[in-house]
């Protein structure tokens, strides 16, 4: 994408109702006034609330919506210009169950308070394969204990990914945490009984992978 049509989208996304994108200093100084009432100030309603991290153009979380309309979604990425996409749509089908944050992953226990999330969905996140890089890995203890302190006791998260890496990464990890992992399959397009909200959808980037026969996996798992 060229400089130029990000600077537009960016530009667009300061006019789009379903954006929010908070200063990050508001957030580390605890000045940021949705945190612990998102149903109240910008859902008005009490519908369950799951969030996408890293949602990219937010395909996932549009159609997510698009299935559950009694529930509210945050589709979160630090990259705006992405999801532009995501956040067009939405407005141009009038759905008013989705909201797009433009912030950092890391700061996700300073945005949302705490048992005020029923689910999380990480799909295709950047394995962060290399040692060094491990600290930004979605699914390492760190943001699993982020992730414990703003989920309800009985939330899920949901891994979607094509990296077999990080499927054996993270099951590895929430088996030596002793965290109950509800449902874990290696190749969910090979096998059946697979949740249909994980082969119902099907992101660009994904449509790419089957082409190139690459295994898509999923886990589904409890931090309590």
């Amino acid at each position: 994408m060229g400089s130029k049509n990000k600077l537009k989208r960016f530009k667009e996304n300061e006019g789009f109702s379903n954006v929010i994108q908070p200063e990050r200093d508001t957030v580390t100084e605890g000045r940021f006034e949705l945190r612990g009432q998102w149903r109240e100030k910008v859902f008005k309603n009490d519908n369950p609330l799951i969030l996408e991290l890293g949602c990219g153009k937010g395909e996932y979380t549009v159609n997510l919506a698009r299935k559950n309309p009694h529930h509210n979604y945050i589709g979160i990425d630090i990259k705006g210009a992405r999801f532009w996409r995501g956040a067009k749509t939405a407005l141009d089908e009038n759905m008013d169950n989705v909201r797009f944050l433009r912030t950092q992953i890391e700061l996700i226990d300073l945005l949302f308070g705490e048992n005020e999330v029923d689910e999380i969905w990480i799909t295709f996140p950047d394995p962060q394969i290399k040692y060094k890089r491990t600290k930004h890995r979605l699914t390492n203890q760190v943001f699993l204990e982020r992730y414990k302190a703003v989920l309800k006791p009985e939330g899920r998260i949901h891994l979607k990914t094509d990296s077999e890496f990080l499927h054996g990464y993270t099951l590895g990890l929430l088996h030596g945490l002793g965290y109950e992992i509800e449902y874990a399959n290696h190749h969910v397009y090979r096998n059946e009984g697979s949740p249909e909200e994980v082969t119902g959808i099907q992101t660009f980037y994904e449509k790419q992978y089957l082409e190139q026969e690459k295994p898509i996996t999923y886990v589904r798992f409890k931090l309590n």
